[in-house]
Order: C-alpha cells, then structure tokens, then sequence
C-alpha cells in the first residue's frame, strides 16, 4: 500500500475515534445520568414512565401484546385471501384459505374477549389500589 494512502487512512481512523470523545467532552455532566433521564422522560411520554403503579403497568404491557396479536392476526387474514385469490379453482386450496379465515375469526373473538377481560380486571384493580 501507498505511504500516502496509509497516512491518510490512519488520519481518518483517529479523526473517527477522537471526534466523539470531544463531543461528549463538551457536554456538561454525566452520560450516565443524562441517558437514564432520557428513558425516563420517554417512559413518561409514552405511559409507562416509573410512576405508574403495577396494575397500569401490566395494563399497558397488556394492551401492547393484545396490539401486537391483533396486527399478527391482520397479516394472517391477508394470507388467507390471497390464498383463497390464487387458488384458480383448486378445491383444496379454497378449503385452506377458508379454514384460515375460521381460525383468524376465532382468535380475533378470543382478542378481543381477552382485552375486554384484562380491560375489566386492570381497572377494577387500579379503582382499589386508588381508594383511600
């Protein structure tokens, strides 16, 4: 390799590394702590910040998961009816799609039977935790 080449590598290899040292060095105070206040202005923002009590807490992991299994279900309907679409007549194939449309209907009841359960249980949880 090239003296020259090299040099100028190496230049900007420690340009690299030197630069965000200088960065956090002109920052006051610790990276530690700003980073944790950070989370918790975010945490706060977003409903789950360390105030919050262990039944809204599990509340919000709850209605996350129920989120997530609801959108889980959405691409699982979607397949189901592209199935069905592509099928071209095959008797089979419709029967798959149409026994995936069943199941997707069946869990979208049990999602929406659960939320409305742990919606029930969370609140009537927090009412108590809140009575003096």
């Amino acid at each position: 390799m090239n003296l020259r080449l090299k040099t100028t590598c190496y230049a900007v290899m420690a340009t690299a590394l030197i630069l965000p040292a200088v960065a956090l060095a002109q920052n006051p105070g610790n990276p530690f702590t700003q980073a944790q206040n950070l989370t918790n202005t975010v945490g706060t923002r977003a409903g789950i910040g360390t105030q919050q009590t262990l039944p809204g807490m599990a509340g919000s992991i709850i209605n996350v998961v129920l989120g997530f299994l609801g959108i889980l279900l959405l691409f699982y309907m979607l397949y189901a009816g592209f199935l069905w679409m592509t099928a071209g007549g095959d008797t089979k194939k419709v029967e798959k799609a149409q026994s995936i449309i069943t199941q997707a209907i069946i869990g979208l009841l049990i999602i929406v039977m659960a939320f409305a359960i742990s919606n029930f249980v969370l609140g009537s949880l927090i009412n108590v935790s809140q009575t003096p």
